[in-house]
């Protein structure tokens, strides 16, 4: 006689413990390599995100592929914390010139070129947000996730913020490479 038939109720039991143990892995594994809600809150991402809080959806696949963008919001373990996280903006990619703080007045204003293998990173909240201007620019490796909702409250997709920038830098580089082509063929 087997032991599920001698013993009925304890293979029953084993058999839903077994369940759950393959849910908790399955949910773990989802959460860490895959997506995870989040709660997002403090003053930095005013008016984004709520002060007191948001619950938000975090893409982790997107950093692993480097599908990170200007003005994607990501979570980023953070620099002066290593225990926390930080919900900011992208505001710098690898090589860009940026300005380090641009509330200083023009001729006290500090430029900086993003290294490779880093971002910068803003709050939205630009006079209330501890940032890149504070703790430099952030290894690619310590950002986390890309936020691509805030599911509760308000649901709504989290949009890049830099759209129409990105428009414009594209039309200024494809105008610059037809004005080069045209200056070779003279």
């Amino acid at each position: 006689m087997t032991f599920a038939a001698r013993f009925p109720r304890a293979h029953q039991i084993a058999h839903h413990a077994l369940f759950f143990v393959k849910l908790g892995a399955f949910i773990h594994v989802f959460n860490s390599y895959v997506a995870e809600v989040t709660m997002c809150m403090g003053p930095s991402m005013l008016p984004t995100f709520n002060m007191l809080g948001d619950f938000v959806l975090i893409d982790k696949i997107s950093p692993r592929l480097g599908r990170i963008e200007l003005g994607d919001v990501v979570v980023a373990t953070s620099l002066s914390n290593p225990d926390r996280v930080v919900c900011k903006r992208i505001t710098g990619m690898p090589g860009d010139v940026i300005c380090v703080d641009p509330s200083h007045d023009a001729a006290s204003r500090e430029y900086l070129k993003v290294p490779r293998g880093h971002v910068w990173l803003s709050g939205d909240n630009f006079s209330n947000s501890t940032d890149s201007r504070n703790y430099g620019p952030v290894p690619f490796a310590l950002v986390k996730g890309k936020v691509l909702a805030r599911i509760w409250p308000d649901p709504k997709g989290i949009r890049n913020g830099f759209e129409q920038a990105k428009l414009e830098r594209a039309a200024a580089i494809h105008a610059g490479s037809a004005t080069t082509a045209l200056d070779s063929s003279e």
